[in-house]
């Protein structure tokens, strides 16, 4: 997993093989496939603004 704070971006990486397709869910995720059909990587824009990133939250009072 990778997080470019610069860009709020999170990237998920679930994979090593190599992605043949990609898939838009959304303006902000965006889903890599495997030919095999296994999903290789999730990238999410505008993470921490969605409210994907920090992926655990303090709950420190």
């Amino acid at each position: 997993m990778t997080y470019d704070e610069a860009d709020d971006i999170l990237v998920l990486h679930l994979s090593e093989k190599s992605t043949v397709k990609e898939v838009s869910q959304d303006w902000n995720t965006h889903i890599s496939y495997a030919e095999d059909g296994t999903i290789t990587e999730i990238v999410i824009l505008d993470a921490f603004r969605q409210g994907a990133w920090p992926l655990l939250k303090s709950q420190a009072a």
